[in-house]
């Protein structure tokens, strides 16, 4: 007996939040693309026609039944576009028609969903079982689960359908598709990026494929949204767990590729399997294909090193953000040090030089080299330059308030941040804030002052994962035959805020190296003190670091939003009470 083929495309696409009609024009662009490579089932990430994550939009009817309407219009548009015999998976919100109101369930019960489009109907639709409840997920809050196992016969295959956290939990869609005997199991995605998770991913997907029992294919979502990554990274393994095709990282595109799967059993499967999911079966077509040359392989695109790829997320966030808020230029503080050149040069690769403007802004503590570097940084990149002083401002605000130490070290940043923001006023660019995940941790970006802006590229980057992300950029720029970014002077020289004569960062905190060690215990891993003494810190030294992280509650409260690469960022990850009298330091 012949082993039925069947062209599959993965659509590894960007959506935007709220653009259903942006999103449906994508949708159409890219099934057309499919058709055109001969694909005979076409699927496209999780909520793809509504973006994602949609967050309390989820909870407004009038949005429910616009994405509802939106999935309508969108099978009959593909179907006039001559795509009808062409079944597409798509992701979208919708309401469950049969979930009873009660106490604690969200409200019209909506539901993260996908539909199969055919014919120009939904042919069938089918919510996502397991809701994650954790990070940055709040899908308790949001949707009620779907019950069912969907199965749509293509060609004479028996394809499963799941959506995203439907891998991650163990049960639920995985064992029911070999249950419901399924040739191939297809898992459409939303899974935002974080440092190693890739490596995760893909044992993830090769374990799920041997539950399976079937061949699996794991589509993923590429772009941003707000503080969010999703770094693309599809990927398709047999039944064994070996890989066939896998995506690019941080790259839009189609993956499509040729595949041989188990015939369909002569009768449906019907019934209800693992974990009560009843099988919705329906048959879109019956007979297999006539053979054809299986021409078409995916691929297989060569994986990013850790340092690329953290780099490529951080260009990929900010990039989006501005995209989708339509902005498209940005304004920068230059002072010479190492942030705020890694966030200019992350800009310059997300926008462009000439859509990125940096300020020099000296006081009468500002280093000659400082000043320097920050014009040399703007030669190496080509961004727009300007210098203005602020001793004039300075001297104005102390005659008339004579603040001394902290108050008068703070004065000058904040007066930074004023610039900034008067300057963004008048020319209508964005402020992007360079503070960086250890200066947040311990409450050294000076509120109203550094923290301004609109996006902090950096937010979620410890100081010493700057160093390393800056000489990875400029030993990059060498192996292209291009000038490196950033003067070499910002990555050697020490730390400093230059607010006062001969200051550097060490003066009141540890070294960075044995600091962010300590920072990524508590804040990252959730560790106490005695679990981060007991890893051989110094009892007094953790003690103070950890108080000073839970007093800069309020400060990170205030913070611009900014890219997430870590397991835990200052964001939706790490939710603490401002107001809190609990100390891990006793």
């Amino acid at each position: 007996m012949r082993v039925p083929q069947l062209r599959l495309a993965l659509n590894q696409i960007d959506s935007t939040v709220g653009d259903l009609s942006g999103n449906s024009e994508a949708i159409v662009h890219w099934t057309r693309h499919s058709a055109e490579q001969g694909a005979h089932l076409v699927a496209f990430p999780e909520m793809v026609l509504t973006g994602y994550p949609v967050e309390d939009l989820a909870l407004r009817p009038s949005f429910v039944e616009a994405s509802r309407q939106a999935l309508r219009a969108l099978a009959a548009r593909l179907d006039a576009e001559g795509f009808g015999e062409l079944p597409v998976v798509v992701g979208y919100l919708d309401r469950s028609e049969t979930a009873q109101p009660r106490y604690g369930q969200p409200a019209g019960s909506p539901q993260n969903a996908a539909a199969v489009l055919h014919r120009g109907q939904v042919a069938l639709t089918f919510a996502k079982h397991h809701l994650p409840n954790y990070g940055v997920f709040d899908e308790f809050r949001y949707f009620v689960p779907g019950d069912s196992m969907p199965v749509v016969r293509v060609h004479g295959v028996d394809v499963a359908l799941a959506i995203c956290e439907d891998l991650w939990q163990d049960g639920g869609r995985v064992p029911a598709a070999r249950a419901a005997g399924a040739g191939l199991l297809l898992s459409v995605n939303a899974s935002p990026y974080e440092r190693d998770k890739d490596d995760t991913r893909l044992e993830l997907v090769r374990k799920r494929a041997q539950e399976a029992g079937c061949t699996t294919a794991y589509l993923a979502m590429i772009g941003g949204q707000d503080e969010l990554v999703f770094d693309g990274d599809s990927i398709v393994v047999d039944r064994d767990g070996e890989v066939i095709a896998r995506a690019p990282q941080f790259a839009e595109g189609s993956v499509v590729l040729d595949l041989e799967l188990p015939a369909a059993a002569p009768q449906p499967p019907s019934g209800v399997v693992n974990d009560g999911l009843r099988i919705d079966h329906v048959v879109l077509s019956e007979e297999p294909l006539p053979a054809y040359p299986a021409e078409l392989t995916g691929g297989y695109a060569e994986r990013l090193d850790d340092d690329e790829e953290l780099y490529s997320a951080l260009v990929v966030g900010l990039r989006a953000y501005a995209a989708k808020n339509g902005f498209s230029s940005v304004l920068i503080g230059l002072s010479g040090g190492i942030d705020s050149a890694l966030v200019a040069a992350i800009a310059c690769d997300a926008l462009g030089a000439q859509n990125v403007y940096g300020i020099s802004m000296p006081s009468k503590y500002s280093s000659d080299h400082s000043k320097g570097d920050a014009a040399e940084l703007a030669r190496r990149t080509g961004l727009n330059f300007r210098t203005v002083p602020i001793e004039p401002m300075f001297d104005a605000y102390m005659g008339s308030l004579g603040l001394t130490g902290l108050a008068e070290e703070n004065l000058q940043a904040r007066l930074r941040g004023t610039t900034l923001m008067a300057v963004s006023n008048q020319e209508g660019q964005i402020v992007l804030a360079p503070g960086n995940k250890s200066e947040l941790a311990v409450g050294y970006s000076t509120l109203y002052g550094d923290a301004v802006g609109a996006y902090g590229p950096i937010k979620d980057v410890y100081k010493t994962s700057v160093f390393r992300l800056a000489k990875w950029r400029n030993r990059a720029a060498e192996e292209r035959g291009q000038i490196p970014p950033i003067p070499e002077a910002s990555i050697t020289k020490p730390p400093s805020a230059e607010l006062r004569p001969g200051q550097v960062d060490t003066d009141s905190l540890p070294d960075y190296d044995v600091l962010d060690r300590i920072l990524e215990l508590y804040v990252d891993r959730d560790q106490g003190l005695d679990e981060i003494v007991s890893a051989g810190f110094d009892a007094a030294l953790v003690a103070r670091t950890l108080r000073m992280v839970d007093t800069a509650e309020y400060k990170r409260r205030q913070y611009p939003p900014g890219t997430k690469i870590s397991p835990k960022g200052f964001g939706k990850d790490r939710r603490l009470p401002i107001t809190n009298r609990w100390r891990e330091s006793g």
